[in-house]
């Protein structure tokens, strides 16, 4: 609370050891070592030990009780408290500026024990702000780069030092070190708003190194949305750690525009990790030739170098890839298990003789069909029709004002003007008026570095030919959100 403003400060009683002292909680501490001794005593930390071993010494409170004192403390021009040697670089600092940081708090209270016979009148000395002869801090290496280095130490005295996304990893490193703990969430915040396919790999692993679950969280969320549409298009793709792609995999949040983009994306981030010297992203047949190469005896996933990537493709919801060639194609190429690929047939085979009904899938939230929307800014509507079964469905977006949106899925006929052709051309078509569907949709936007999820419930509904059965329920968007990514999941219940 600052001066300027009209709140009386109260006393306030503060226990300090076994003691019930009180005095007024905005005073800098003032020399009083007696609350000092009492703080240590009730630790069970002796004060002169500690100061020889600062690990068993309470740092943080020693460093608040220090840096209070010295907030008043000017900077001499010309006169620096200590000199800090690194990595064969020297700089000068003072001690309201030291105090920032536990870590150089640490090591000049270890330069103080050090220095004299007498640590706890040099701290005496120190907390009443007496000159005197103020030792040097011992070097030490440091395993970031000098540049972020220094940009660390001079937040101590600019406080919000600008940074590039390019430093950001070196500085949170430097930050961590210095335990300058304003700086290091500085970093993290910018660097959860600087995901992008080049910088999500070095981020995630950042967020595991130092255990910083917003930033892991971050990286997750945003390959959810971005991995099919996005990062599986670039040759960033090969980067994506295999721990981090499971994760996603296994999301119910995970968007895709359908299975079988997922599917693809799969088998190109497979092929990168084998084909180091691609420096640029192949076309699909190129993946597929690959995989086509390899002995024919055993599926590629039964081989030595695909097994360990199994419970990656246990992730895929592979009886919601629905067409006959692509099915084919999956057969010719020798990826998959046989019997993975005659499970997927032979459900195919009951669902289509049950007129549709899935018996093989219960669950919506792990096994339902899903589809895709990415609706962007220069849409005003925008939808993808599709067939299962004999059945065909238009998903659909409709922007209604710069923040306002619906999406909502409807039955179609075969026969309907402009129905692409190729849909029905090869496959069954369902002429039974009524087919139980159940569904979610759900839309998700990031908005000033947060997602914004919207989502209908869990709806079973009976699809008709004519409104008003036609038409799912409506999901409604406000937001200021963009791109939106709109998600379809639904099942054909035993009916």
């Amino acid at each position: 609370m600052s001066e300027s403003q009209p709140h009386r400060a109260r006393l306030e009683r503060r226990m300090v050891g076994s003691t019930n002292r009180w005095r007024f909680p905005r005073e800098p501490f003032s020399g009083d070592l007696l609350g000092l001794s009492q703080m240590c005593k009730a630790l069970n930390v002796d004060f002169e030990e500690a100061l020889k071993n600062p690990d068993r010494l309470c740092i943080s409170q020693i460093q608040k009780i220090l840096s209070g004192n010295l907030k008043k403390k000017t900077i001499r021009s010309g006169e620096a408290d200590v000199i800090l040697t690194c990595l064969g670089s020297k700089w000068e600092l003072h001690q309201p500026q030291l105090f920032q940081s536990e870590t150089l708090a640490k090591l000049y209270l270890m330069a103080l024990a050090q220095g004299t016979t007498s640590p706890t009148k040099e701290l005496e000395r120190l907390l009443r702000g007496t000159q005197g002869t103020e030792p040097k801090l011992t070097a030490f290496s440091l395993g970031c780069c000098s540049p972020a280095f220094a940009t660390a130490l001079k937040n101590l005295y600019l406080g919000e030092v600008e940074m590039d996304m390019d430093d950001v990893l070196g500085v949170l490193a430097s930050a961590h070190i210095l335990q300058l703990g304003s700086l290091f969430q500085r970093c993290v915040a910018m660097m959860v708003n600087g995901l992008t396919p080049s910088t999500i790999k070095d981020f995630y692993l950042a967020g595991c190194k130092y255990k910083e679950e917003q930033l892991t969280t971050a990286c997750e969320k945003w390959l959810e949305m971005n991995l099919v549409p996005l990062v599986g298009t670039q040759i960033h793709l090969r980067k994506i750690p295999q721990e981090l792609l499971h994760k996603v995999l296994r999301s119910p949040r995970l968007f895709t525009f359908n299975e079988y983009h997922l599917l693809k994306t799969l088998l190109l981030w497979v092929f990168l990790q084998l084909n180091h010297r691609i420096q640029t992203v192949p076309v699909h047949e190129t993946v597929l030739a690959f995989f086509n190469s390899f002995p024919k005896k055993y599926s590629f996933l039964d081989q030595d170098t695909g097994q360990s990537l199994v419970p990656l493709f246990l992730c895929l919801r592979l009886h919601g890839i629905i067409k006959g060639k692509t099915l084919e194609e999956l057969r010719h190429v020798n990826f998959f298990p046989e019997s993975w690929l005659l499970r997927v047939t032979a459900n195919h085979y009951h669902a289509l003789e049950s007129g549709g009904d899935m018996a093989h899938v219960k669950d919506l939230t792990t096994q339902a069909m899903r589809f895709g929307l990415l609706f962007n800014q220069e849409y005003t509507t925008h939808s993808e029709t599709i067939a299962i079964y004999g059945f065909f469905f238009e998903i659909k977006g409709i922007k209604h004002d710069t923040t306002s949106y619906s999406f909502y899925m409807q039955r179609v006929r075969h026969t309907d003007l402009g129905f692409p052709s190729s849909l029905c051309e090869h496959g069954p078509v369902s002429l039974r008026a009524e087919r139980l569907v159940k569904y979610e949709i759900r839309a998700q936007t990031l908005v000033d570095g947060k997602w914004q999820e919207f989502r209908t419930n869990q709806i079973t509904q009976k699809f008709g030919f004519v409104k008003p059965s036609c038409k799912s329920h409506a999901l409604k968007v406000q937001t200021v959100g963009i791109p939106i990514y709109a998600s379809f999941s639904f099942i054909f219940p035993i009916s």
